[in-house]
């Protein structure tokens, strides 16, 4: 079983909208696919994200079909905040996330793991979501903003992943600044990292080139 962790330069990017995609295309490569939230925070009620997630995971995999959305997550929180800072009680547990990433990962061939947040998260008061990803040995594919603004934040979360030394590749979700992209960022992009990719292009070569 492989995890693969999807992250972003920050929330609001696309994170949930990737990791449906790759559900969609992993799945109908011949892969078993399986999803884990472990943390989400801004829920009142049901955890939302989780929730569509699991939705688009129990049309491809009979293993999740009888979970609830609070199955595939290790911990909720209402307050819409870093997860260190929801958690006010201070009820979080390394162990508990990880265990939990044990026991759905027995469920599929990969592991579609979704984080909170950018990689700078803190879910304690010293270990960031980027701990969690080089402790889970996962690949990790970072989603990007289309954003004024954005270029800047691609480049410090890729100098982050490189000095953890975590295997990753990038991808630009491209729905904010649609117009101005072209123009104000894909230059950059284009003379620096030729190779670069969105998820509404590239997502198929990506899967086609992922090995387990």
């Amino acid at each position: 079983m492989q995890s693969l962790f999807i992250t972003a330069t920050n929330t609001n990017v696309g994170k949930t909208h990737t990791t449906i995609k790759l559900i969609e295309a992993f799945s109908a490569q011949g892969f078993s696919v399986g999803v884990f939230k472990p943390i989400e925070t801004g829920v009142t009620d049901k955890p939302f994200d989780a929730t569509i997630l699991l939705k688009a995971c129990q049309k491809v995999n009979k293993h999740f079909r009888h979970f609830q959305p609070q199955d595939i997550t290790a911990y909720t929180f209402p307050l819409p905040a870093a997860p260190f800072c929801a958690d006010i009680d201070k009820t979080i547990h390394l162990q508990h996330i990880m265990e939990k990433h044990e026991a759905l990962s027995k469920l599929c061939d990969i592991l579609l793991v979704e984080g909170a947040g950018g990689l700078m998260v803190p879910i304690t008061k010293e270990y960031m979501m980027i701990n969690l990803i080089k402790e889970l040995e996962a690949k990790t594919l970072l989603v990007t903003p289309s954003k004024l603004g954005c270029i800047n934040d691609t480049l410090l979360s890729i100098l982050s992943l490189t000095t953890f030394d975590i295997d990753f590749d990038w991808c630009v979700n491209i729905y904010e600044d649609t117009h101005e992209f072209k123009e104000a960022t894909q230059p950059y992009y284009d003379a620096v990292f030729p190779q670069w990719w969105s998820v509404e292009s590239g997502l198929k070569r990506f899967i086609s080139t992922y090995t387990l």
